[in-house]
């Protein structure tokens, strides 16, 4: 019995020692390995044997990139206008045994001194223009923060403001600015719409003006030669009634019926003068028609 409690113990005691000897060392980790309370070695990953009780793992640093809330705090601007500012660091170990021995607690440390960056920063620029710099801002803050946690083994890769909030009088200021902003835009855009319509209108109606005179000045060139041409026709039916006329008086029993012609004439606008009037004007001397026939004959016979 006794012998069995010695086994006991001893299986006990070797079980214990494994554990205290073997350490399992997980992906993108970094274990830091004190000897005798003194740095002895740094365990990558993968399994490793350290010697019992006189190896320790003392830290255990993550290698991956991580990022760290930076709390909400009050800044001053150039302006002296108070702003609340929150923001994100990233930040990744890259020496494990500086970022052991280096500083008691790297993810403090830099988020203290992001904080004061960021005051620093936000102190050299007016309100307005804290909307407009943020990333400026955000790369000065890097690369402080960065060249500060050298000496820590800690690489900063960036750093996000999330939210800039202005006290609320500003606020309202900045919304009545913005209101007044778009109203102008509109005001201003309703103005060029009116101006570019009246353009509009008055091109039209210049074409229109345009287009009318044009329309008249072709009807009137039109009209124009339209009674040119018409009295050249008339001129030149005329001529050829004139020669026809000719031609039949040369011909045998012409002047005959001319005279004929010119005999009816006159007592047709003879009987009509009779008619319009009340009062008939004779001739002293009714030989005057065949005398008048005489002569009218004697023309054409002269134009022979």
């Amino acid at each position: 019995m006794p012998g069995l409690f010695v086994t006991i113990i001893v299986v006990v005691a070797v079980i214990i020692t494994i554990f205290k000897t073997m350490r399992i060392v997980p992906q993108k980790q970094a274990w830091i390995v004190e000897r005798l309370g003194k740095y002895h070695s740094t365990l990558s990953a993968g399994m490793h044997i350290l010697v019992p009780f006189i190896d320790k793992v003392a830290y255990r640093r993550d290698l991956k990139e991580c990022a760290i809330d930076v709390p909400p705090q009050q800044c001053v601007t150039r302006d002296n206008i108070i702003v609340e500012v929150d923001g994100l660091l990233y930040l990744q170990v890259v020496d494990p045994i500086k970022a052991s021995y280096g500083i008691a607690d790297y993810l403090f440390a830099c988020t203290q001194l992001a904080q004061t960056t960021l005051r620093s920063e936000v102190g050299k620029l007016e309100l307005d223009r804290t909307f407009e710099e943020r990333a400026t801002i955000n790369s000065a803050i890097c690369t402080e923060v960065d060249k500060a946690s050298d000496p820590w083994g800690v690489k900063v890769t960036r750093y996000e403001i999330k939210t800039i909030k202005p006290p609320m009088s500003v606020l309202d200021a900045m919304e009545k600015q913005m209101r007044a902003e778009r109203e102008k835009r509109a005001q201003i855009a309703e103005s060029e719409g009116e101006r570019q319509a009246k353009i509009n209108r008055a091109d039209g109606e210049k074409c229109e003006a345009i287009a009318h005179s044009e329309g008249e000045k072709q009807k009137r060139i039109n009209e124009a030669q339209g009674k040119a041409e018409e009295i050249r026709l008339v001129a030149e039916a005329t001529a050829n009634g004139i020669a026809t006329i000719a031609a039949a008086i040369r011909n045998e029993g012409g002047s005959e019926a001319v005279n004929l012609r010119l005999a009816e004439q006159y007592i047709n606008e003879f009987g009509k003068l009779a008619k319009e009037g009340n009062t008939m004007i004779i001739p002293s001397d009714l030989a005057n028609v065949s005398g008048f026939i005489k002569a009218a004959a004697k023309v054409l016979e002269t134009g022979k």
